[in-house]
C-alpha cells in the first residue's frame, strides 16, 4: 500500500524517534508480514513504515485510549479540541482534572482523549510526566501559537487505523511479545538506561523503568530469538547496555536529546540500535 505522508506523530513523547529514522529505516528487515511495537509512545516508527498488520501497546492507557478514539472517533475528537484555550489559567483547570479521580473516570474517552492531546501541545517542552499518583504534573508551555488541532493529521491517522489490523493493547511488555507469530518483526523503544544518576526520566507512568526492567526485556528478546522472531531495540550506549546485548548485533547511531530544560544540556549524544540479524 502507498504511505500517506499525513500520517505523522499526534503526539510529542519523550524518546521520540522522528529525528532516528534515517538510522532506523534502513536496519529494517527488508520483508515485514507482521509488526509489533511494545512501547510505542508517539509511533514514529509505526507511521513510517505504515504496516497493514500490528499489534501496538503502551502502558500509559491514556495514551491507548488516544489511538482508539482518533481510530472510531475522530471528528468527535476534531470538536472537542475546538474548545481548548491557550491560557495559562485554562491550562491547570485542564490540567488538575486527574486529581479528582472519579470526576476524571467520568468524563468520556473523547474527553480525556482531547484533553491529552492538549496538554501534550501546550505543556512545557512537551514533556509528558506524570508524578507518583499518576497525575499528569508539566507546567504550562507558554507557547504564542500551538498547533493543538491538525485536522488533516488526525483523519489521515484515523484512515490508517480504519484500513489496517491495528490492534491496541495496554499491558506489560512481555505479554504483547507473547502475541507476536513466527515470521513477525518487534522493534523496541524503552525507556532508556540512565546515561549519569541524574539522567533518568521515568515519569511517563506511575512506577519507572529500572535495570531489572531492562534485564527482563533482554530474557524477552532471548525469547524472540528463540522463536525465530526478528527484533531491533533503541537505547543508550551505556556499558551495562553494550554488556547486556553483547551476543547481538550492536549499532552507534548518535541521536539529539531535545527535550531537556537545560538548553546547554541538548545535544548529540550515543545511542544504540540493537539487533538479532544482519543486514538483508
Amino acid at each position: 500500500m502507498p504511505k500517506n505522508r499525513l500520517v505523522v506523530p499526534i503526539v510529542k513523547w519523550v524518546g521520540g524517534k522522528r529525528q532516528l529514522l534515517d538510522e532506523i529505516i534502513p536496519r529494517l528487515p527488508e520483508r515485514i508480514t507482521s509488526y509489533c511495537e511494545p512501547f510505542l509512545g508517539g509511533g514514529a516508527v509505526l507511521f513510517s513504515i505504515q504496516p497493514s498488520k500490528a499489534i501496538v501497546n503502551d502502558l500509559n492507557a491514556d495514551l491507548i485510549a488516544v489511538y482508539e478514539v482518533i481510530r472510531d472517533d475522530v471528528e468527535s475528537l476534531i470538536d472537542d479540541l475546538k474548545k481548548h484555550e491557550n491560557t495559562s489559567e485554562y491550562y491547570y483547570k485542564i490540567r488538575d482534572l486527574d486529581r479528582d479521580k472519579a470526576a476524571y473516570q467520568a468524563m468520556s474517552k473523547v474527553e480525556r482523549a482531547s484533553r491529552l492531546i492538549y496538554l501534550n501541545k501546550t505543556c512545557f517542552n512537551g514533556l509528558f510526566r506524570v508524578n507518583s499518583s499518576g497525575e499528569f504534573n508539566s507546567p504550562f508551555g507558554h507557547y504564542k501559537n500551538p498547533n493543538i488541532l491538525n485536522e488533516p493529521i488526525l483523519r489521515a491517522v484515523s484512515k490508517y487505523f480504519a484500513s489496517s489490523g491495528i490492534t491496541f493493547f495496554s499491558e506489560d511488555f512481555s505479554a504483547t511479545l507473547d502475541r507476536v507469530g513466527r515470521g513477525g518483526f518487534v522493534y523496541l523503544d524503552p525507556p532508556y538506561d540512565p546515561v549519569s544518576d541524574t539522567a533518568s526520566f521515568t515519569g511517563y507512568n506511575k512506577g519507572g523503568f529500572g535495570r531489572s526492567e531492562q534485564i527482563r526485556l533482554k530474557q524477552c528478546c532471548d525469547n524472540l530469538t528463540r522463536r525465530g522472531i526478528k527484533f531491533m531495540l533503541s537505547n543508550s550506549a551505556t556499558d551495562f547496555i553494550k554488556d547486556l546485548y553483547r551476543e547481538y548485533n550492536i549499532d552507534f547511531v548518535k541521536a539529539k536529546r531535545v527535550i531537556n530544560a537545560d538548553a546547554s544540556k541538548r545535544g548529540a549524544i550515543e545511542e544504540v540500535l540493537i539487533r538479532n540479524y544482519g543486514y538483508e
